[in-house]
């Protein structure tokens, strides 16, 4: 049974991974704010185990069984997140620190229970996919607001989480999932955009712009 911290890390290389095809030490230094050395220390001590393979300067990825791993833990915090915020009412900005908690100790038999109540669910409370038991991740064509070309719309299809405020943020302008948006304005030189939610004007910054996703109906 890998430990927490074991855990967290095949997470975070897994999420890595999906943004970038090399994985470094310092990228994961940065995204889990521990120091490279404490990085390296615990790479090797993964690649001892055959759940990553890494050498120098080319990088950290996943083996089969690291990349197992790392869909369970994902898949616990996913349905956890979704489980808390449609059987207990918590907003959308409070499940994510809530599931990192959960997704530790939730017992394999809890986990088909939620998954069952929950009517099998492939996406998470931010729109996120939710790996089946077997590993298998639903997908759906998708861009960046950023990507859609001003005077069109699309349907906001995902989110990410890990900002709460941003989230409180979006929530206040109205904007979740299968929330409708249309692009009205993009200014230039990395200036803001201008939205049209529910006949209301907003602008906001492009930086919350590139972690909205909408669906992807041929409108960039």
């Amino acid at each position: 049974m890998p430990s927490e911290a074991i855990e967290d890390y095949l997470k975070a290389i897994y999420k890595a991974q999906q943004a970038e095809s090399k994985v470094s030490t310092s990228m994961l230094a940065k995204l889990m704010d521990v120091s490279p050395a404490s990085i390296t220390a615990m790479v090797k001590k993964l690649a001892q185990r055959n759940l990553v393979t890494y050498r120098p300067y080319h990088g950290v990825k996943l083996t089969e069984p690291g990349h197992k791993i790392a869909l369970e833990v994902i898949r616990h915090h996913r349905l956890v997140e979704l489980y808390l915020k449609e059987a207990l009412g918590v907003p959308w900005d409070q499940v994510h620190k809530e599931a990192d908690k959960w997704e530790h100790v939730l017992s394999e038999d809890l986990e088909k229970r939620i998954d069952k109540a929950l009517g099998h669910p492939n996406f998470d409370p931010h729109g996120a996919p939710i790996p089946s038991a077997a590993g298998e991740l639903s997908t759906k064509p998708k861009m960046t607001l950023l990507e859609l070309t001003p005077g069109n719309s699309s349907t906001v299809v995902e989110v990410n989480d890990h900002d709460p405020e941003m989230l409180r943020y979006l929530t206040g302008l109205g904007i979740g999932l299968n929330t409708e948006v249309t692009v009205e304005q993009i200014e230039p030189f990395d200036g803001p955009l201008t939205l049209n939610v529910a006949n209301q004007q907003h602008s906001i910054s492009r930086l919350v712009a590139s972690n909205i996703f909408v669906a992807d109906n041929g409108a960039a």
